[in-house]
């Protein structure tokens, strides 16, 4: 390096020296200060390391920021029209009329950012003006924000058509707050649309919302540094978006102002740079060329490194295999440097944010991942408030979300922003236009509309029709067909050229079909090329293998390598049929929404709109009724319930809906017929998934009542297991199910698209171990956001507890409730479960071990538990377990323990006697103790046992409010205990149950003067089976009449409490100074 470049001390810099350089940025270009592209300068001989080719890239004319304008996600942000009086405080405003074409150009460029949005949800949490208040000089402070200003400029402002051309629209005017949730990385084997159709009718859970300023932040409960975080989502859902607003916020002073400097990486830019080397530091110039004269440094400086589209990532990064770099001068590849970056060998404090559609998101390791996020799209709130800011026209808005809530399968796509910008384009057209033709319904018609306006083929208005060019579409379909098949959503010159597209007219061909396919000039003026979104390409794929058959009478789906040629001279059921077969053998689903779209442009309503682009043909009422046959045998055949449901919205598209038509008629009745089809039963689960119903508790005996076959019961819950993942709820008991069904349960804990947070196996006397063993691969993966399981009477042992405890320990589970009763766990398999409820992950809060054959053994390995830094338990069942009054003794060590956190605790039938009383008594006048809720029925504790436990309820530090006693063998003596507790100063006691006990009307009148007393709070009191006559009522309603106590809910179940005692208390339900709400007597 020539020792006259300003950087040329970065030669022997360290990487810790490096974070201080960042401090000095020279002073911005005043002539590009307005523009929102900067691209990186060009590169000086004098500071091209050796080997490297210069990079000559001159700054673009454009006023998009190139980081922005071929980053993945960012490919149809579409912004409404900015009305007079919109413009927000400090900026300037923008008074330009709408475009013709509603696509924001910087956004059209990407795959995300497919959709209008609009007006921000404010969050109030920090005042406009705040800024960071740095503690550096005011010349380093005056460079930072005049670097924050440059960003400004390029991130406030959104466009609409190509950048020359396009209306800009102020960001913070027209964002809309997206539903961004933790967790999310699977890869799916269903495509991207049909998982989000399955999310929009996901019930309300609790899922953990996260805001797109707070992602670097630790969730609650959470006690870990964010360092590197992963957000995901599907093509066109706002991804990028969520990456622009977040960098606005912060050049603005709205959040994050603890982060010095944001450096944006589309990885589309970085694959244009995969065969050259860079130093980091190479790098930063290449992109922002302010770094290259940087002067002083500081270490306190905090970067964050933004990393976009990981989807269209062509670099290898091989983590296993890439050799370390931790020095910011070393020159290498981009992928060793992203590795080196994600890994922590290189600025290993730096922030750095990816983002992915699901299915690329394994490319980063797991273990480099300090945070999930996911975004969701837009819930049914979203979509209206989206709909009514873009259109402006609240009458016509209206009509518009009327019209997709009746066509529902249009109004669940709308889940994802950018088909919301797609249905609002062609509506507000076909709306403001009367006359002009059929509204769409289906997914292919609102395709083809938009295609149609798109290409200028629909005659205006007030203006001359203008023919499409036929070629050019059938030339780009070709493109959009073969890279699909090949799983590529980015194109250079020479694929472009293999379809005959003269690359020198790119420029015309994107005039033409301006928010259909695009051109990105890059580093180095290599230009890129995609269609806007996903769905865009699948339309065009499924439009060309039409027109090769309509006007060439080609299939061009059996073309399986490019040296075969196309089969000519077939029906065009054969046509459908190898569509419906490709898509049914593809894994991860890819071809699922081009079968939709090629079986809906068969359809005369598709033909009629496609007529100045097809030949012209007959009738193909006769070819639909086949396909459509195919499809139902199809439909039976098909073991993947995903892929069934995909074939009914290929029914949908082919305007078929017998079935579901049929599945409608027998759900209306409240009846299913017990020997459906297989292929009804797919119905079924399209049904409820479709349904305006939310989806909360699935019930499978509801729709397996009186059956018993194993094997037709797994059958059917494989059919519904769609249904199962898109609730929150499955109540699976008392259903004989196969190991297969097991493992299909296991799959829907490992789907990141489940909503389920509830499964309750109970009462599976064929689950066994084999079974936990099944679900295990679902319990352990970081997926599963199972809260509550349970599976009492499951004939579970101790090997089930060995894989339970290990589910406890992990760090993704979210378990909080498990219920293992009436399984013989015995005292081995409860000490397994303990050794999970220590571990620091441990979330577990309600232990149900009712009924499990242990002994006073396991109480000593669960007083440990209860002592742990890290337990979370709040709630234990011991119920019918013979665990003695010595196995109380050992629990009372850990209830004593400071660090126990038990409130409720039930010991009901576990053998204890007035010693037991006496232990609990200890540790209810313990300071320590939190619990509240207390259950020792069924015990022989006897009126000593009580007068023990009344002097702990009368202690001052006793917390107890619930308190059960039924059945303890009691007489009227312990009464006057209790009272003398009741009505100590320090009672908390709200619920008493006494049931069961031989106390007589003397015993209850001694308990009138107790809710008589001020002090006494009980709300609830249970005297079921007491002996109690005609005179102990009557005592009750006086005492009760006399003082308006607190008794809310009072339980009498007797034989001889007589008219008049019965008449007295229901009195009181009349009173309306009386509190009793509750009265029961039978």
């Amino acid at each position: 390096m020539d020792r006259d470049d300003p950087l040329d001390f970065l030669s022997d810099t360290s990487e810790s020296e490096f974070r201080e350089i960042l401090t000095g940025f020279k002073q911005l270009q005043d002539q590009n200060n307005d523009s929102p592209m900067d691209h990186p300068a060009e590169l000086k001989e004098e500071t091209t390391p050796p080997g490297h080719s210069e990079v000559e890239q001159q700054r673009s004319d454009s006023p998009v920021p190139s980081c922005l304008s071929m980053s993945s996600d960012m490919s149809m942000e579409h912004p409404p029209e900015l009305k007079e009086g919109t413009v927000s405080p400090g900026h300037s405003e923008v008074e330009q009329q709408r475009s013709d074409s509603p696509v924001p150009s910087c956004l059209s460029m990407s795959s995300d950012m497919s959709m209008e949005h609009p007006p921000e949800l404010k969050e109030g949490t920090v005042s406009p003006g705040h800024r960071y208040e740095s503690a550096f000089p005011k010349e380093e402070e005056d460079i930072s924000e005049e670097f924050k200003s440059c960003l400004k400029t390029k991130y406030r402002r959104l466009y609409e058509g190509i950048p020359k051309q396009g209306c800009p629209s102020l960001l913070s005017e027209v964002y809309t707050e997206l539903y961004i949730i933790q967790g999310g990385d699977e890869v799916s084997h269903q495509h991207e649309i049909g998982q989000n159709e399955t999310a929009s009718e996901r019930a309300v859970t609790k899922d953990t919302l996260v805001k797109y300023n707070d992602i670097f932040k630790p969730l609650s409960g959470q006690d870990k540094t964010i360092r590197i975080v992963l957000t995901t989502g599907v093509a066109g859902i706002g991804k990028t978006v969520s990456v622009q607003k977040f960098v606005q916020d912060w050049t603005e002073g709205m959040a994050n102002q603890h982060i010095h400097f944001i450096f944006h990486f589309p990885f589309r830019e970085l694959n244009l740079m995969k065969d050259q080397k860079y130093s980091l530091v190479e790098l930063l110039h290449c992109y922002f060329a302010e770094t290259k004269r940087l002067k002083s440094f500081r270490k306190e400086y905090e970067v964050l490194f933004i990393f976009d589209g990981l989807d269209e990532c062509q670099l290898p990064l091989d983590f296993q295999n890439n050799f370390r770099v931790s020095d910011v001068t070393k020159p290498t590849s981009v992928d060793v440097l992203l590795t080196n970056l994600i890994s922590g060998n290189l600025l290993p404090s730096a922030l750095i944010w990816i983002t992915s559609r699901p299915a690329a998101a394994s490319q980063i390791p797991p273990k480099y991942i300090d945070q999930i996020t996911e975004i969701r799209g837009f819930n049914d709130s979203q979509k209206e408030t989206y709909f009514r800011k873009r259109i402006g026209n609240e009458d016509l808005a209206s009509r518009i979300i009327s019209h997709l809530k009746f066509s529902r399968s249009l109004y669940i796509m709308c889940h994802i922003p950018f088909f919301c910008w797609i249905s609002a384009t062609v509506l507000e057209q076909m709306f403001a236009e009367e006359g002009e033709g059929e509204v769409p319904k289906t997914l292919t018609e609102m395709y083809t509309h938009f295609l149609l306006t798109q290409t200028n083929v629909r005659e205006e208005k007030y203006g001359e029709r203008t023919e499409p060019n036929k070629d050019f579409i059938f030339r780009l379909g070709r493109l959009a067909f073969q890279q699909l098949v090949n799983g590529n959503q980015i194109f250079y010159e020479e694929d472009l050229r293999e379809c005959g597209i003269d690359v020198r007219q790119a420029s015309v061909y994107s005039g033409l079909c301006t928010q259909l396919f695009r051109e990105v000039i890059g580093l180095q003026q290599k230009k890129v090329f995609s269609f806007v979104h996903l769905s865009i390409q699948e339309h065009l794929a499924a439009l060309y293998a039409h027109m090769s058959f309509v006007n060439n009478n080609t299939n061009v789906l059996h073309q399986v390598t490019k040296l075969e040629s196309p089969i000519k001279g077939t029906a065009m059921v054969e046509l459908h049929k190898s569509a419906v077969d490709r898509a049914l053998q593809s894994k991860n689903g890819h071809l699922d929404l081009f079968l939709r779209f090629l079986l809906g442009l068969s359809l005369e309503s598709s033909q009629t709109l496609l007529q100045s682009l097809l030949r012209q043909t007959g009738s193909s009422s006769l070819s639909k009724e086949k396909t459509i046959k195919y499809i139902k045998k199809r439909i039976e055949e098909t073991s993947c319930p995903e892929k069934c449901i995909n074939l009914f919205h290929c029914l949908n598209e082919l305007n078929d809906h017998t079935l579901v038509e049929e599945i409608k008629c027998f759900m209306s009745t409240g009846y299913l017929a017990k020997n459906l089809s297989v292929s009804q039963w797919s119905a079924v689960a399209f049904v409820l998934l479709t349904s305006e119903v939310e989806l909360g508790m699935f019930d499978l005996k509801k729709y397996t009542d009186s059956v018993s076959d194993a094997s037709y019961v797994t059958l059917l819950l494989l059919r519904l297991l769609p249904v199962v993942r898109a609730s929150s709820a499955a109540k699976l008991r008392y259903c004989s199910i196969t190991k297969e069904g097991y493992e299909a349960l296991a799959s829907v804990l490992n789907s990141t698209f489940s909503n389920l947070r509830e499964l309750d196996l109970g009462d599976n006397e064929y689950l066994l171990d084999s079974g936990i063993k099944s679900l295990y691969a679902g319990l352990e993966s970081p997926h599963c956001k199972l809260e509550k399981l349970m599976l009492n009477n499951c004939h579970l042992t101790e090997k089930s507890c060995s894989a339970l405890s290990a589910v406890l320990g992990l760090d993704s589970s979210c378990l909080t409730e498990l219920d293992l009763s009436e399984n013989n766990l015995l005292d081995p398999g409860v000490t397994l479960i303990c050794a999970g409820l220590r571990s620091p992950q441990c979330k577990l809060k309600i232990l149900r071990l009712r009924c499990c054959n242990m002994t006073e053994k396991s109480c000593e390995a669960l007083a440990s538990s209860f002592c742990s830094d890290y337990t979370c338990l709040k709630e234990l069942n011991l119920n019918d377990n013979n665990l003695l009054d010595s196995g109380v003794k050992l629990l009372s060590a850990g209830l004593e323990n400071h660090r126990c956190k038990l409130e409720k605790l039930k010991l009901r039938n576990s053998g204890l006697t007035v010693k037991g009383c006496e232990t609990l008594a200890i540790v209810l006048n313990s300071a320590c103790s939190q619990l509240k809720e207390l259950d020792l029925s069924g015990n022989d504790l006897q009126d000593s046992g009580v007068e023990e436990l009344s002097a702990g309820l009368a202690s001052p530090h006793c917390k107890l409010e619930t308190l059960r006693l039924r059945s303890c063998n009691f007489t009227e003596r312990s009464c006057t205990h209790l009272v003398s507790a009741l009505t100590s100063f320090s009672s908390r006691l709200k619920e008493l149950n006494l049931s069961g006990n031989e106390l007589r009307d003397p015993g209850v009148r001694t308990l009138c003067a107790g809710l008589e007393s001020p002090h006494c709070h009980l709300k609830t009191l249970g005297l079921e089976n007491c002996g109690i006559t005609e005179e102990g009522c009557i005592a009750l309603a006086t005492a009760l009449r006399s003082n308006p106590s607190h008794l809310r809910e009072l339980t009498l179940k007797e034989k001889h409490l007589g008219y008049l005692g019965k008449k007295n208390l229901s009195a009181l339900l009349e009173d309306p100074n009386n509190k009793l709400e509750k009265l029961r007597f039978d």
